[in-house]
């Protein structure tokens, strides 16, 4: 049976193809353009978008933007249009929104978009948008105010929330397109931290490692010095993922793994893991270093609840006069306390410093946003799947009352924070179908615990 966003199918494949091509990764600061002048572009081009479909919508400084539709109690539906870096390893352009067609069967169905951005997070954005759309289309005025607040600062930072919430005012409720389905209902909480190691005759004289902490590093480079060069021979790396490679004219030894989000560390391979369990190998220095933040001497990954075990990716590392910095992203268990993990690494003798903290955040299952937005999955998939828990950290955070919702499925290929993100043509039907379900059942019918019921005239 049609649904009713099938006629915006091919307009959703081309903004999203469209969209991809800023490079909306943080870059310097411009006077006017907090997070440079492309993620700005960006911003511009989503709101324009939006306008031209006849919305009213907000430019708050370029920090952050807003696209208001529906009367009564405001309800945000929180997306972001920055990305991560692109990194290493693309086998298409990761800025050029390449849609693949060259599937000699003509499934229609197994088409790509990629890109950086593809699933995190411009294309649930976008497809959010056409389901206010639609619902617009249709005549439709939603029983909340909703507001599509799209960020341009999630990935680094959450500066754009923090004007938002200077300029105007945050909803208390609503949802962000930004993890997994069926519905988050609680997440970790986020701690990022740098630990810095005095290096006693140091194996390298120059040390670079990652590109942001949120990242799984997947380049480690360092100058490396004679007698390092010594130990490298014979070598035997152990870590899976990762592979060495070392030019004896410049003593430049480069280690490369696979990134992954911060969040899923098992999801790549850890670059500098692999230099610092070679360096370690050798050096006490390195050997503490390792022992810390890769081999858990102080027991922090020991600490669970339902919401999972907690994690630790060691991702940025940088080495100055004789200290080598590294920078971790640690995601903890819901019902814990940062505190706890903090003790236990300063009880491993570790000097830390606190670089970003966010508190977790843990919903009702029977509440009527968590249940609601379930009973629309379920119903769209005809499964019966409970809420989960997440160590990512998304938009939710921001609200009063809130949750993510997709755009991930249970089996995906993991490709966010990766090489080669890509959003199928199945996946961008199936979200347009299932935002707009879910945008009816929380702002056109009225919502009780389990049950949607039609609002009466």
């Amino acid at each position: 049976m049609a649904h009713n966003m099938d006629k915006y199918f091919d307009d959703a494949v081309s903004t999203v193809s469209e969209i991809i091509r800023f490079d909306s990764s943080l870059k310097p600061a411009e006077e006017g353009f907090p997070f440079g002048k492309e993620t700005a572009d960006c911003l511009a081009y989503f709101l324009s978008l939006a306008e031209k479909m006849g919305f009213e919508t907000h430019n708050y400084d370029n920090y952050i933007g807003e696209v208001v539709f529906g009367q009564g109690k405001d309800f945000a539906v929180l997306a972001h249009l920055d990305v991560v870096p692109a990194g290493n390893g693309w086998k298409y352009p990761p800025f050029a929104g390449v849609i693949n067609d060259d599937l000699s069967d003509g499934d229609v169905a197994g088409k790509k978009i990629w890109g950086r951005g593809a699933m995190d997070d411009k294309g649930p954005a976008v497809c959010c948008l056409y389901a206010l759309k639609a619902l617009k289309d249709e005549g439709i005025t939603p029983n909340r105010t909703i507001k599509l607040i799209v960020g341009c600062n999630e990935e680094c930072g959450w500066k754009c929330i923090e004007h938002y919430k200077k300029v105007t005012k945050m909803p208390e409720e609503g949802f962000t397109p930004d993890a997994d389905f069926p519905v988050i209902y609680a997440e970790k909480g986020i701690l990022h931290f740098s630990a810095s190691f005095a290096i006693e005759d140091s194996p390298f004289t120059a040390l670079n490692a990652g590109e942001r902490v949120n990242m799984v590093c997947d380049l480690a480079t360092a100058v490396i010095t004679k007698r390092a060069a010594e130990k490298l021979v014979g070598y035997q790396n152990e870590v899976a993922g990762t592979t060495f490679s070392y030019d004896n004219t410049t003593n430049i030894l480069r280690v490369y793994g696979k990134s992954a989000h911060g969040s899923t560390p098992q999801a790549g391979a850890n670059a500098l893991e692999a230099m610092m369990k070679f360096f370690a190998s050798f050096n006490e220095s390195c050997k503490k270093a390792y022992e810390l933040l890769f081999a858990d001497c102080a027991g922090i990954t020991a600490l669970r609840d339902e919401t999972g075990s907690l994690t630790i990716s060691p991702d940025v590392a940088k080495f100055a006069n004789g200290v080598l910095t590294i920078t971790s992203d640690i995601r903890f268990p819901a019902t814990h306390l940062k505190e706890e993990v903090l003790e236990k690494l300063q009880g491993a003798g570790a000097e830390i410093e606190v670089v970003n903290y966010q508190a977790p955040i843990y919903n009702a299952l029977n509440g009527a946003l968590i249940s609601t937005l379930s009973k629309v999955f379920n119903q769209k998939m005809g499964t019966d799947e409970k809420p989960v828990a997440i160590g990512g950290g998304t938009y939710a955070r921001a609200l009063k009352c809130g949750c993510a919702f997709g755009p991930e499925l249970k089996g995906d290929e993991q490709t966010i924070h990766q090489p080669n993100e890509y959003i199928t043509f199945e996946r961008l039907r199936f979200l347009n179908e299932v935002y707009y379900d879910a945008l009816k059942a929380l702002s056109v019918v009225r919502y009780r615990v389990g049950v949607l019921r039609p609002l009466k005239n």
